[in-house]
């Protein structure tokens, strides 16, 4: 396997374009760099769409580089149009600071700030005090507004309307990138490849206002075997907080991928050898499961913590059985430890004897696993959603206690998602 992290990155499916891909190579290979990546500090979480970006800060870490982690409270005012149709909401100084808290707490558990081997920044330090007219003449004099509505977000944009706010989007992310390769030595930035544009803007800028070569690196956009956009789900989003997106469901996410697509996924989103990803990515049913469970367990680890990756796999466990382990040869996944099945955390709801005689639709609705009464009555009209295995046909039924008398029931939401009911 290479030490060269260039080689890592394109091995294990980072790598859809880059500048000046011969020479970056050599340079990985021969220096200990900058790199940044941005994130607009648009919620106080992350979802699992933004893991493609924060893995590659994992591999450039892992390989001695420096990683600038750079969260855009100053673009976060104008709004980045890439693979938007429409203007993003404004955020207010306040929203974005108790966002950029959030994220940074997130990014902990991935990358280390320790000594100075990552740096967050706020792109809001530099571009907050920005006067205007000085700004335009020595920035925005060194961009073609002609080459600018060439790039792929420009283009989407023009044909619903794109305000002049965005427009400057552009140029506010390559002042960026030169303002880190000025303070910080920063010759590489990455991200989704709908930035491409945006970034090469920004390497330009660095060559006329600093003399000096910078690169580029974008990501492919992922989506699973059937072309559906990656992340999204029938509930919404797979956030990386756990008070939006339980570890449970975290991993039932991954378990339930499609079998084409865990070879890609394991080389993406977990730190597994590349021998033992394509070994485990090759299984044919019904061996593939346990390479689903590696996946999810590790892709959990990673989001959490060991503890809650092992509860996680349990509980799956206890609800659906375990794999068939026959064929599958030693894997240096620590699922492999867990062999005592005693745990269950099961996500549950609890009920008051004050709340029998509600609907099942008032109960689902308050407790957030449905987000309306709407979504609940289309599922129970095509029998989505049972109690103890039996479907619920009326969305207006009521919960009496003389379903409690096993303490508990077995609530099903499709054909994935279980929940406990409990009375106390």
């Amino acid at each position: 396997m290479s030490s060269n992290v260039y080689d890592v990155l394109k091995e294990r499916g980072f790598i859809y374009q880059s500048t000046d891909e011969e020479n970056l190579r050599k340079i990985l290979n021969n220096e200990k760099i900058t790199c940044y990546i941005g994130f607009d500090p648009t919620a106080d979480s992350l979802h699992v769409g933004s893991l493609v970006p924060i893995m590659s800060l994992v591999h450039m870490q892992r390989a001695g580089h420096k990683v600038l982690v750079v969260v855009g409270g100053g673009t976060a005012k104008v709004g980045d149009p890439s693979g938007k149709t429409e203007m993003r909401k404004m955020l207010t100084p306040e929203q974005i600071v108790k966002n950029a808290e959030g994220l940074k707490k997130q990014l902990s558990q991935y990358i280390s700030f320790e000594s100075e081997k990552a740096i967050m920044l706020d792109n809001s330090k530099w571009l907050d005090n920005l006067n205007y007219i000085e700004f335009l003449r020595d920035i925005g004099r060194h961009f073609s507004v002609n080459r600018m509505l060439t790039a792929e977000s420009y283009k989407i944009r023009l044909e619903k309307g794109l305000s002049f706010l965005e427009f400057n989007y552009m140029i506010l992310q390559a002042y960026d990138f030169y303002v880190l390769a000025k303070d910080y030595n920063c010759i590489l930035q990455m991200g989704g490849q709908d930035q491409w544009g945006n970034i090469v803007a920004g390497i330009d800028l660095i060559r006329r206002k600093l003399q000096k070569e910078a690169y580029g690196l974008t990501f492919p956009l992922i989506t699973n075997a059937s072309g559906e956009k990656f992340g999204k789900t029938v509930a919404g989003a797979i956030w990386l907080d756990e008070n939006k997106t339980s570890a449970f469901d975290f991993y039932q996410f991954w378990r339930n991928v499609e079998d084409a697509d865990v070879m890609r996924f394991l080389g993406l989103f977990t730190l597994l050898p590349m021998d033992e990803v394509k070994y485990l990515g090759s299984l044919n049913p019904p061996l593939i499961n346990r390479a689903k469970e590696i996946l999810a367990y590790e892709v959990t680890k990673l989001a959490h913590s060991k503890e809650k990756a092992k509860s996680a796999y349990i509980s799956a466990v206890k609800q659906f059985g375990k794999s068939d382990l026959d064929g599958i040869v030693k894997t240096s996944s620590d699922i492999v430890e867990i062999s005592e099945i005693k745990e269950d955390l099961t996500p549950t709801i609890t009920l008051e004897e004050g709340d029998l005689g509600k609907t099942i639709s008032d109960i689902l609705v308050s407790n957030k696993v449905l987000s309306s009464k709407g979504e609940v009555k289309r599922l129970i009209s095509q029998n989505g959603i049972s109690l103890d295995g039996k479907k619920v046909k009326d969305f207006k039924m009521k919960i009496e206690k003389s379903f409690f008398e096993n303490s508990e029931i077995t609530l099903k939401i499709g054909k994935k998602r279980i929940y406990k009911i409990k009375l106390i």
